[in-house]
């Protein structure tokens, strides 16, 4: 059955929970890590979002990112496989209190770049950081059990985004 596509009110324990889970990860990857970004929805100050919190992990080469995934599986993270292209793959605690979704990404990557600059930009832009929580909401309704449609129809608005954060 088809997960429902759910948007929550802000939770001010989300960065609290990232803090706790970026530990955790240090701890398992080790050294391997060069850093560890909350992003997606929840990193946010003050958006309602998914209950789950988005991680992107950043290693030194994809090869690390390879090394990295039976640790990961081992640690009870269901393996979700790759993610926009070869390098990234992307992990799921379903069981966790909100869920988990971590990004292993090597360093440089295009896809973690993005996040960032978008992340960045909705966190001292507040006019697009409502206007991005209003289309979510809508979308939300729109495509209440299709998860890839509402991300697919949130992607103009992020792809602008990205690109005025890019000017900047």
């Amino acid at each position: 059955m088809p997960e429902r596509v759910e948007i929550v009110p802000y939770d001010e324990t989300w960065p609290a929970h990232f803090r706790e889970i970026a530990d955790d990860l240090d701890a398992l990857l080790g050294d391997r890590v060069l850093d560890i970004q909350h992003i997606g929805s929840t990193s946010i100050p003050g958006m309602a979002a998914k209950p789950l919190i988005d991680i992107d992990v950043i290693m030194p080469t994809a090869a690390d990112v390879i090394d990295a995934c039976p640790l990961m599986e081992a640690a009870g993270y269901e393996p979700r496989g790759n993610r926009y292209d070869a390098d990234i793959f992307a992990f799921m605690r379903r069981t966790a209190t909100p869920r988990q979704r971590i990004y292993l990404c090597p360093e440089g990557h295009d896809t973690h770049h993005r996040r960032i600059l978008f992340r960045d930009y909705l966190r001292t832009h507040p006019q697009a950081a409502s206007d991005y929580q209003a289309l979510k909401l809508k979308l939300a309704e729109d495509f209440e059990y299709d998860g890839d449609g509402y991300t697919a129809a949130k992607a103009a608005f992020v792809n602008d985004i990205v690109a005025r954060a890019s000017k900047r």
